[in-house]
């Protein structure tokens, strides 16, 4: 059943606390006997008000410009009404002043926007995504400034067009202490996170339509860098007479045949060792990624490791199976690492994931399903990556096939030869 509203508009002057001859003008609507008083935020000499009418009188140019005011306030009061009740809301005094004021959720801010994204995520997702968050947001705030002279838009203003133009800043701005501009890569993770921002605004309706549905991010593919066994070999028989590169080194081996991330291992302890099924050793931990639970069977080699660690102080200290170090610690010292044992390529400790499983794993015959498991991956998709066909594999499988074709030539050869006879 449709509910019938009463609704007026009465405009009233604040005479009772007039300064200097003059007093504030206001708007009284009631809705269902409900009133609520809205200034118009302008003045008007008391005496030219008219109480019976609820105008200015007179033709001075000020009764006409309050006149002008109270009529353009009248008929946005009223129109707004009437829009809440097409709509069939919840029709109340609070909400068509809130509409009025500009304070509703019609006419948020895209810095009001960023502020509750912040709040929401910051209890949610990890550090390192939370500060990824805000780089992308002091880029956004950065381009209203430069590009748009401004700090702030209403968020109804997100367009396609402040996509293109979004883009367009991010691929030309070079970064403070950077040696290049961005790749387009970052330019379209920049963008992807923004993209969430924006789609929580249309999710809690702040926004009537999503900017980004025609949007289609490009990047472009580039190979996951991974060392080849003879690589890894090299690097796991290395004898470094430095212990924090032996230490560093042993890390990012532990890695290669884990899987796990630089973050994880640095939290292991004691109470990540298990007894799996089989009877050997496992790691049971979760990814601080993707707080999803990864259970990996230790290979010799790395049980190996962490057996070296067991009596090490810097360990008993915090507790871990490993000494900690700091991600940037470890990632520069690795430039060393792969200078001494003759590595070309750029070494950074999430090689040592792309090692698991591309050579570890994958090119041993290991399942797609079964990597990403370990890998800790929730789509396979994201495995799907690393499924790259190795020439050494690539080789093997040819002779296989081979040796196939061969005995099948052979068979049919036989059976040829006998039914001749």
């Amino acid at each position: 059943m449709q509910v019938q509203n009463t609704f007026s508009i009465l405009f009233w002057l604040q005479s009772s606390r007039a300064i200097n001859g003059e007093a504030l003008i206001y708007a009284r609507i009631t809705v269902n006997g409900k009133r609520l008083n809205i200034s118009l935020k302008h003045k008007l000499q008391v005496h030219l008000w008219d109480g019976s009418k609820k105008r200015a009188k007179g033709n001075t140019s000020d009764a006409k410009l309050a006149n002008q005011l109270i009529d353009q306030t009248y008929t946005r009061l009223f129109q707004i009404y009437q829009d809440l009740k097409y709509k069939g809301e919840l029709i109340t005094v609070q909400l068509i002043k809130s509409i009025f004021t500009g304070e509703s959720e019609t006419n948020k801010t895209l810095q009001e926007l960023l502020m509750y994204h912040s709040n929401k995520i910051k209890n949610t997702l990890t550090s390192g995504t939370i500060k990824n968050f805000r780089i992308t947001e002091s880029y956004i705030k950065k381009f209203l400034l430069d590009k748009r002279g401004t700090t702030d838009i209403y968020i109804k203003q997100l367009d396609y067009k402040f996509l293109c133009d979004f883009e367009s800043f991010l691929a030309a701005y070079w970064p403070e202490n950077h040696s290049r501009r961005m790749s387009n890569n970052t330019v379209m993770k920049h963008i992807q996170r923004f993209r969430k921002i924006v789609t929580l605004a249309y999710n809690i309706e702040w926004l009537e339509r999503d900017p980004f549905v025609r949007w289609k991010p490009v990047y472009e593919k580039k190979e996951r860098e991974f060392l080849s066994e003879n690589e890894l070999s090299n690097l796991e028989t290395y004898p470094f007479m430095v212990e924090r590169l032996e230490r560093v080194r042993d890390l990012f081996v532990f890695s290669c045949y884990t899987g796990i991330s630089y973050i994880d291992i640095m939290q292991l302890t004691e109470d990540n060792l298990v007894k799996g099924m089989d009877g050997g050793n496992w790691i049971v931990t979760n990814r601080q990624k993707t707080k999803t639970k990864v259970k990996v069977p230790l290979l010799f080699q790395a049980e190996t490791l962490i057996n070296k660690y067991v009596d090490h102080p810097l360990a008993e200290k915090s507790g871990t199976l490993f000494p900690i170090m700091t991600n940037e610690k470890v990632n520069f010292y690795l430039k060393e690492v792969a200078l001494a044992c003759g590595i070309k390529k750029n070494l950074t400790f999430h090689m040592a994931r792309h090692t698991f499983a591309t050579t570890i794993t994958l090119s041993n015959g290991v399942p797609i399903e079964t990597v990403s498991k370990l890998l800790g991956h929730t789509k396979i998709a994201t495995t799907q990556i690393y499924a790259r066909v190795l020439e050494e594999k690539l080789s093997q499988d040819m002779g296989v096939l081979r040796q196939h074709l061969e005995i099948k030539k052979q068979v049919s050869n036989t059976a040829s030869q006998t039914s001749a006879k």
